[in-house]
């Protein structure tokens, strides 16, 4: 049997949620980069991310964020090459979405992710990964479908 003291109230619910609203952005700040190439047309351009590769990680991705350097971003890691779906819920910043064979290839690109919408964003056809950067910079890149992603995880490496 519960004691009076050990049930969550509302307000107690709603000031655990304020915390844990705290703390995962910070737990993310320190996840730990890696680099990433991604080759266009135009060049090969480096950037800093972070890995999501377990269920957890894929399902908080980039959540709570304020900010991202624009080298930065996220590189999501699915368990085997399947059709994707994603969401912008609880992401307070824009973001391109780019679709990735498992040989390293873009397959598709969804740009500007609209902040907090929880519209579903899918892969034009099965991927293996998505990776996640400010909005904007897939066009400013010039990235298109068959450019090449480098990264030690991508199979295509």
């Amino acid at each position: 049997m519960l004691s009076r003291d050990m049930v969550f109230t509302g307000r107690a619910a709603a000031h655990v949620l304020v915390v844990l609203m705290f703390l995962l952005p910070a737990a993310a700040a320190a996840a730990e980069t890696s680099r990433l190439e991604i080759v266009t047309r135009a060049g090969t351009y480096p950037f800093e991310v972070e890995l999501a590769l377990t269920s957890e990680e894929r399902s908080v991705g980039l959540m709570f964020r304020e900010q991202m350097d624009t080298d930065a971003g996220m590189l999501f890691r699915f368990d085997r090459t399947q059709p994707v779906t994603m969401w912008m819920r609880n992401t307070l910043i824009p973001l391109d979405m780019i679709f990735i064979r498992e040989d390293g290839t873009v397959a598709d690109i969804h740009r500007n992710a609209v902040p907090l919408s929880e519209a579903i964003i899918r892969s034009a056809e099965p991927v293996r990964y998505v990776l996640e950067l400010n909005a904007g910079l897939a066009d400013w890149i010039k990235l298109a479908p068959g450019d090449r992603v480098i990264h030690p995880i991508i199979d295509g490496d």
